[in-house]
């Protein structure tokens, strides 16, 4: 298992409580493909640089994970079918350096 960390944007647009459970949704990703999620950050509320799909703002978190490839590629997948007409703006993820 390799060590990365994801940042995703949820909509601000939804209500608070959709919020969350996207947020859970994207995290039980992870732990369904048997890897660990070391920590979850909810950053809050931020304006985006620029407007995308007509939204100004999103909420941002940001995980560790400790995850196989195959956990990693199935997240983007969903990830990235989000983003097309779900909860999500963006996601980003970065395999951090081995220690």
């Amino acid at each position: 298992m390799r060590n990365y960390e994801i940042m995703f944007i949820v909509k601000a647009t939804m209500e608070s409580d959709e919020i969350k459970k996207s947020a859970e949704a994207m995290k039980k990703i992870i732990t369904d493909y048997k890897s660990k999620v070391v920590d979850f950050k909810e950053l809050g509320e931020k304006k985006l640089a620029y407007p995308i799909n007509k939204e100004v703002s999103g909420y941002y978190y940001v995980m560790t994970v400790e995850a196989t490839v195959d956990a990693i590629n199935e997240f983007d997948r969903k990830a990235t079918l989000e983003e097309k007409g779900g909860s999500l703006i963006r996601h980003l993820t970065i395999k951090l350096d081995e220690e």
